[in-house]
């Protein structure tokens, strides 16, 4: 299904329900499918998830300039007010993590509960003295992706950046179709729009300010070999958001959905079983 809000065609799967409303948004360089898993087992459960597709991704058309964290977040709260929804809980993986953060900075009576799954609050690297090094690898590479995304037409320079690197390492070696699956999956975003989620990336702010306010249900799903973030930043989190839920999950790395997609909707179905 799609919708357009000002002018610009946006993707998303509302797959029904009752309760609390649960909106799932992907990572880079993703799409709303790769929840299909955890959104089958929420459903399943009764819960009412809505799906989106971040702007030049699955469905949705790319941004006209950088995809800014806030504008993303009005995509979303364009959605629902489409869908007639008022207030849902907001589930992010990665990026879609510094959309549901920069969505409760601006938005926050509208959010019901906030789940960040291989995410993280600080701001880019090219802004942070202190991130760590991986932060700091992937933020010095961000112009040279961006550039090659828009100039080539294709998601080459996305691919051979993220798809390394993704999973835990066991999976390259004892898991290829797995890492078939995730190469597909990148390869077939747009890449004008990728450029522009990057350039949007690089100018996220920090949104450590924020944790001490989310008086939600609040849910931290991480891999505990995740090679982007690590376990103890996840435990920061965590320990700023009173009342949250940590899962770290074993031989896991920065997409649990699928290398642990039981174990991911596990927590989840917990996650949606205490909104209000």
């Amino acid at each position: 299904m799609n919708v357009t809000i000002e002018g610009r065609r946006l993707g998303y799967d509302d797959f029904g329900g009752r309760g609390v409303p649960v909106v799932l948004v992907h990572g880079f360089p993703l799409d709303r499918s790769v929840w299909a898993a955890q959104s089958a087992a929420l459903s399943a459960a009764g819960v009412r998830v809505v799906a989106v597709d971040l702007r030049g991704c699955g469905e949705s058309e790319p941004s006209d300039g950088p995809a800014l964290m806030e504008a993303l977040a009005g995509d979303l709260a364009g959605v629902l007010d489409a869908l007639a929804i008022d207030r849902a809980a907001v589930a992010g993986h990665s990026i879609g993590g510094y959309v549901a953060l920069a969505f409760f900075r601006m938005y926050a009576e509208r959010v019901a509960g906030l789940a960040l799954v291989a995410s993280h609050t600080a701001a880019d690297a090219a802004r942070n003295p202190n991130a760590d090094p991986a932060q700091r690898e992937l933020g010095a590479g961000r112009d040279a992706v961006a550039a090659r995304l828009a100039v080539e037409g294709t998601m080459a320079a996305a691919v051979e950046s993220y798809l390394p690197r993704y999973l835990a390492p066991h999976c390259y070696a004892h898991h290829p179709a797995l890492v078939e699956r995730l190469r597909a999956l990148m390869e077939r975003q747009n890449p004008r729009g990728c450029a522009q989620l990057v350039r949007g990336m690089k100018e996220r702010v920090a949104s450590d300010d924020l944790l001490e306010d989310v008086h939600v249900p609040a849910l931290i799903v991480a891999g505990a070999e995740d090679t982007y973030l690590s376990v103890a930043s996840q435990q920061a989190i965590s320990r700023g958001i009173a009342g949250s839920e940590l899962v770290v999950l074993d031989g896991v790395g920065h997409l649990p959905m699928w290398e642990a997609p039981g174990a991911t909707s596990a927590a989840l179905t917990r996650w949606c079983a205490q909104l209000t």
